[in-house]
């Protein structure tokens, strides 16, 4: 049973920096892909960004680009979000999730397991 916890989330001025981690348990983290996605209310789980097995390879959404970056310590099973210059509309639930394959996806549909959320909540 794979679990994915993430932690970090909270409520912080816009232009304000946060850092989300998602430890990963119950398999061999380093060898699948990793992303993180967010929802906000009553719209659809967005693609923020994702990562290779090796750490190598990554993408971020156009919405992000510049601003946040997902990085990953095999070592520590934990995969990372760094949020900068946070504006109001970042504000939603974020999301881990693992593949079952080395490299990553933009669609949820690529990937297995899922964490349970964090609240992100910017005030402008």
């Amino acid at each position: 049973q794979v679990q994915l916890v993430e932690s970090g989330g909270g409520l912080v001025q816009a232009g304000g920096s946060l850092r989300l981690s998602c430890a990963a348990s119950g398999r061999t983290f380093s060898s699948y892909a990793m992303g993180w996605f967010r929802q906000a209310p009553g719209k659809e789980r967005e693609f923020i960004a994702s990562i290779s097995a090796s750490g190598a390879i990554t993408y971020h959404a156009d919405s992000v680009k510049g601003r946040f970056s997902i990085s990953r310590d095999n070592a520590k099973n934990t995969v990372y979000l760094q949020m900068n210059s946070l504006k109001a509309e970042d504000t939603a639930v974020y999301y881990c999730a693992g593949a079952r394959v080395p490299y990553a996806s933009t669609r949820p549909v690529g990937y297995a397991d899922w964490g349970q959320g964090t609240q992100v909540t910017v005030s402008s």
